[in-house]
């Protein structure tokens, strides 16, 4: 069995809890402390980070034109601001594992918020790559969230947490599509203000948001169902904190899930900075319209992410880790599919229906590959997670690199065809994984009934 046997609700929580008082029910519409609460306060802060880093590509075109960009500097920037999140992703695991999530979360958000409210201050394409750069060490925050989540529900609905937090919060990344633009004109329609000072006063907005959402954090949060980190982790000895990232680098599972998410979850932020500006340039779509078209992308988290937490939680009791896993291929798999498709449809109408089959597949999937990662290591949880998160953003700045960076001699929907394929590719890995406890796809456990205890203790 995968998951700890539930004891009644206590008089201290108010929903049921594991013998580590870990959270084995959720409920996504209550605000009951602390499990519950801090689910609340990791998504909405997530959804403020990628509210705050997608905040750009629909304000593109008049940015374009304000700063005379070329199609070079944009892809470029675009590649910019993943690797500004793949560093910060990497330092995001051991610092919670150091210091817990709440810090963590709060300091990188409020690190960030002034570099949002930069945005209004560029005047030239190097600044511009700049900005995109440290926003994007934003999104670290995603870390953050599911070391949150793992750390205050059980295994039995740990899927469904992680689903929900990184779903609700990914709808972030669709509502700016649709918000900025809509501020901006209003700026420009309703009160006559130039365009070259609208799209400027334009970003105030997401980083007010996202340095609120972190006090928030910081004042309502809670570690873990016990306590704050720094708390608990007095009672007891302190593990050196090479030992604990080294620990979670050895493990190959955790570097095929990395490989696994950077094309599902990197092909989803590949297609947030290109989507729009594909659907205005193929099909001449105003920019209101190519915007609300992209926000359909990333709204589809409110639904699909969790779907995959939800899926990979059932599979999971039904069929132990085998579940998790063939889900997880076989959902990825159909999004490569979609992707494939997606590119190879010539009019607007079934592109975007195309487009939204794929959104649901391929956030499906980053939802289901969050559901297997807590299992993966216990003693060096945040290192797992942070590995899976900065590869989803390697995995965008590959994409990015080969396929948009503006110097490729594929049209763009080709590079979304062969983006695709790749998905497919680079999905079939999974059949390696194998737990000595679980079992993989093709192998069975290894381990007895009586050992079981001990290795659980052990990882």
């Amino acid at each position: 069995m995968e998951q700890k046997q539930p004891h009644p609700k206590t008089d201290n929580f108010s929903i049921a809890v594991d013998y580590d008082h870990k959270a084995t029910e959720f409920r996504p519409f209550s605000l009951s402390s602390p499990h519950m609460r801090a689910f609340h306060l990791a998504w909405l802060s997530l959804f403020s980070c990628f509210f705050s880093t997608f905040a750009i590509p629909p304000l593109l075109e008049v940015i374009r034109k304000d700063l005379n960009l070329t199609q070079t500097d944009i892809g470029r920037a675009g590649i910019a601001s993943f690797i500004g999140s793949i560093f910060s992703r990497l330092a995001m695991g051991p610092a919670c594992d150091m210091f817990g999530p709440r810090i963590a979360s709060a300091t990188l958000s409020l690190l960030t918020a002034p570099i949002v409210l930069s945005t209004s201050l560029i005047s030239s394409a190097n600044s511009f790559i700049l900005v995109r750069f440290l926003i994007g060490f934003c999104l670290a925050n995603f870390v953050a969230s599911q070391f949150w989540m793992s750390s205050m529900f059980s295994g039995c609905v740990v899927g469904l947490a992680n689903g929900f937090a990184a779903g609700w919060a990914n709808v972030g990344s669709g509502m700016t599509q649709l918000a900025m633009p809509l501020v901006y004109t209003m700026f420009t329609n309703c009160l006559n203000i130039p365009s070259y000072i609208s799209w400027r006063i334009a970003f105030i907005f997401p980083a007010i948001f996202q340095a609120g959402t972190a006090i928030l954090v910081l004042v309502y949060g809670q570690d873990l169902p016990d306590g704050n980190y720094k708390r608990k982790i007095t009672n007891k000895q302190s593990e050196n904190l090479w030992s604990v990232v080294f620990n979670g680098l050895k493990n190959y599972r955790g570097w095929i899930l990395g490989l696994t998410y950077g094309f599902c979850f990197g092909v989803e932020l590949t297609t947030d900075n290109i989507i729009a500006e594909y659907f205005y340039n193929r099909f001449h779509v105003n920019i209101d319209m190519a915007g609300a078209i992209a926000a359909s992308f990333g709204l589809a988290n409110c639904v699909s992410r969790p779907v995959g937490g939800i899926i990979s939680d059932k599979m999971g009791k039904r069929f132990g880790m085998r579940g998790r896993l063939w889900s997880l291929w076989g959902v990825q798999t159909v999004a490569g599919l979609m992707c494939v498709l997606l590119g190879r449809v010539n009019t607007v109408g079934p592109s975007v229906l195309v487009m939204a089959c794929f959104s649901l597949f391929v956030q499906a999937a980053s939802g289901l590959t969050f559901g297997i990662v807590p299992f993966v290591s216990k003693r060096s949880l945040g290192v797992i997670s942070g590995m899976t998160g900065s590869c989803g953003t390697l995995g965008a700045v590959i994409t990015q690199l080969l396929l948009f960076s503006g110097s490729t001699k594929f049209s763009t929907q080709t590079s979304i065809s062969i983006m695709g394929l790749m998905m497919i590719v680079f999905t079939l890995p999974i059949t390696l994984i194998c737990f000595p406890r679980w079992g993989g796809m093709f192998c069975a456990s290894s381990i007895d009934e009586e050992d079981d205890e001990n290795y659980h203790l052990l990882k």
